[in-house]
């Protein structure tokens, strides 16, 4: 058993399996889930895992070049979008319908128990060299 990291045998198999370029979405218990990619649901109870400890959690593990919230975000859930600009100074902004769209070619999501609204990010991997 692993001692340190991630421990959800379903999400750290999927993490090794990414590349350079995949997209991960990182979303909240309300966001629709499209079809095709590959869904790690974390979600326990509303609020558990936050997605600020999922974010965090993934971060520590993932290159990552990019990242794709909704605009909506900075009105509806400024905590949220107080993190995101944390992590991501070059974050980008679409539109939530936008967002939902370019979810469905991510390769993995992972959902959070996260209850409160746009408490999303589409993440594009990089590499490590």
């Amino acid at each position: 058993m692993k001692r340190a990291g991630i421990l959800n045998r379903h999400l750290a198999g999927a993490l090794a399996g990414l590349g350079h370029g995949d997209g991960v979405l990182v979303c909240d218990a309300g966001m629709p889930i499209p079809d095709g990619p590959r869904v790690v649901d974390l979600a326990f109870r509303a609020g558990v895992p936050a997605f600020a400890e999922v974010l965090d959690g993934l971060l520590a593990e993932l290159v990552i070049e990019g990242a794709t919230a909704a605009e909506e975000v900075r009105r509806a859930n400024p905590e949220a979008a107080g993190l995101l600009e944390g992590h991501f100074p070059a974050l980008q902004l679409v539109p939530h319908e936008r967002l939902k769209e370019l979810s469905a070619g991510a390769r993995l999501i992972v959902r959070t128990g996260e209850a409160r609204p746009y408490a999303n990010v589409l993440l594009r991997c990089g590499v490590f060299f």
